[in-house]
């Protein structure tokens, strides 16, 4: 692997655009580009091949997999001005004075949920799926907070479908993967069951979470969690139809990196960016 070279900039400083959005600097670009890679080290393992997302997912299909009832907070609509708007922008109007039109499609808040809506109605087979893909994410918080909290921020992801023991055998890989990564760049990392009502909020399936808890959050000493590792069950399977042959309804697991929070946690570690590079650097040997 290479580490992205660096540019120094002249000597002007990065605004942040507004709260929640951050241009990165050279280095930290250097410390992103080169997380990344090293993180899809995992897709290599998994011989998981790379694909690219969709950039907006439909709310119908959302809706489908109980995306707004578990998380009716986190969805960012996608709107467009409609043609009763035109004349007023091409006029100087200002856009926050006319009507954005709804599109039936919101922006994603993870990189798993596009692929799984394109895999609708497929046979995965026995032998399973594995896919790998990286895709910038976009949710609605309460606050933001530098790179920990972002409006839109990269998510890798490592995505299995196929059977009940491939998906728990996937997680488990996906976080000894991600202990092994850390300790190579000097990271320490708590991890513990995250509390996300993924299925609901109610009733037997957050019975059943809270006894066998499906996501685990891996986290750096300020608390804030860069990876996880998450066993679906057959929830999607079931709900795009989407088949493991003659396992029935296909089993799903993933890995996720927030990749600006790898940034994150490798500056908390190190002391400075710049620190934090030299330190990927003698890991990737580049």
């Amino acid at each position: 692997m290479n580490t992205p070279s660096i540019t120094a900039l002249p000597d002007i400083e990065l605004k942040s655009p507004g709260a929640g959005l951050i241009t990165l600097d050279p280095v930290r670009t250097a410390l992103l580009r080169g997380l990344d890679d090293l993180l899809t080290g995992l897709a290599a393992q998994l011989s998981a091949p790379e694909v690219v997302g969709p950039p907006l997912l439909s709310a119908d299909g959302l809706a489908r997999l109980d995306f707004f009832r578990n998380f009716p907070h986190l969805g960012v609509s996608a709107g467009r001005f409609g043609p009763d708007a035109l004349d007023g922008l091409a006029s100087g109007g200002s856009p926050q004075d006319l009507p954005l039109h709804p599109t039936g499609h919101v922006l994603p808040s993870a990189t798993c949920y596009g692929l799984l809506l394109s895999l609708e109605g497929e046979d995965v087979r026995e032998n399973g799926l594995r896919l790998s893909a990286v895709g910038r994410c976009f949710r609605n918080e309460t606050h933001y907070d530098g790179l920990r909290r972002l409006w839109g921020f990269h998510m890798r992801e490592v995505l299995y479908l196929g059977t009940k023991e491939g998906a728990t055998e996937h997680q488990a890989c996906g976080g000894e993967f991600v202990q092994e990564v850390a300790g190579r760049l000097g990271l320490t990392l708590t991890r513990a069951a995250a509390d996300d009502p993924f299925y609901d909020n109610g009733g037997s399936r957050a019975r059943l979470m809270a006894l066998d808890p499906v996501k685990y959050e891996y986290s750096a000493p300020d608390g804030t969690a860069i990876a996880s590792v998450n066993r679906h069950r057959n929830f999607f399977g079931e709900r795009l139809g989407i088949r493991a042959g003659s396992h029935g309804p296909a089993y799903s697991s993933c890995v996720a990196f927030g990749v600006e929070r790898w940034v994150h946690a490798m500056i908390l570690a190190h002391g400075t960016a710049e620190q934090a590079l030299e330190r990927l650097r003698n890991v990737t040997g580049s």
